[in-house]
């Protein structure tokens, strides 16, 4: 079975999370196929959007602690370089996408896979959908991003009790404090993340690569920091043929068509 499935429809491409019988928690394979997969859909320009969901039942289960014990047992040093080799670029590849992410969580998101969710940058939510920080239930800490980009959507308090007692939160309560975006049937979170990626996919991409750029700079750094990213990235969108396009669109009472250029 392949570990991630890839769609292409719309200018959306769809990765698939493909373990459902294991709740498509990460194994070596899938974390590697995931960053292989985000790389080339960054690089694609037929690519105009990307939607992150899973197959079953479950989004993601996070880390397969199966093959994590049986490495530990066999003083295979792979487990511990996971994060450095794997969860820190596929986070890193997620956030940094020049084209807007989505996540359709059909179901449990739990440690790295809730983290993923996390950073993309929008979240559709099947209404049973739950989000487990547990691992601090494993004796270990944060990881995949999650103490950075967690506190960022819901607050620091909450994001606290979330990785200290390991406390599952609903779909319903995910949306009232900010987490995801939206909640829907669970038939139909990939349908409405799709018709919502598809939508932005024939948006000024160009112009979302440079929002996500400066939204994640000012996540970080100073009110002057802020600015300056701010001016570049409006500089280097006012340059844009879709910035002139829409301009013309508006003059002229019509809608725009935007390529991405």
């Amino acid at each position: 079975m392949t570990a991630l499935l890839t769609e292409d429809r719309d200018g959306v491409r769809t990765l698939t999370l493909n373990r459902p019988d294991a709740f498509n928690s990460l194994t070596v394979e899938l974390k590697e196929a995931l960053l292989a997969a985000l790389v080339a859909a960054a690089a694609d320009d037929a690519v105009r959007a990307v939607v992150l969901t899973g197959a079953g039942k479950a989004f993601c289960a996070g880390q397969d602690l199966k093959e994590h014990m049986a490495l530990l047992a066999a003083n295979d040093p792979a487990p511990l370089s996971t994060v450095e080799a794997h969860y820190n670029p596929i986070v890193t590849a997620i956030t940094a996408l020049p084209k807007p992410i989505i996540a359709a969580v059909n179901g449990m998101a739990a440690g790295a896979g809730a983290s993923f969710a996390y950073a993309c940058d929008l979240r559709v939510a099947a209404d049973s959908a739950k989000f487990l920080m547990a691992f601090a239930n494993v004796g270990l800490t944060a990881d995949s991003g999650a103490s950075w980009t967690l506190p960022r959507l819901i607050g620091y308090g909450r994001a606290m009790e979330m990785m200290l007692l390991a406390k599952p939160v609903s779909a319903e309560e995910a949306l009232r404090v900010g987490m995801v975006t939206q909640v829907v049937p669970a038939a139909e979170v990939l349908p409405v993340a799709h018709a919502l990626a598809a939508r932005m996919a024939a948006g000024p991409t160009t112009a979302y690569a440079k929002i996500k750029e400066a939204m994640l700079a000012s996540a970080g750094g100073s009110l002057a920091e802020g600015l300056a990213v701010e001016g570049r990235t409006q500089a280097e969108a006012g340059r844009t043929a879709d910035h002139r396009e829409a301009v013309d669109a508006f003059v002229a009472k019509r809608e725009p068509g935007f390529t991405g250029r």
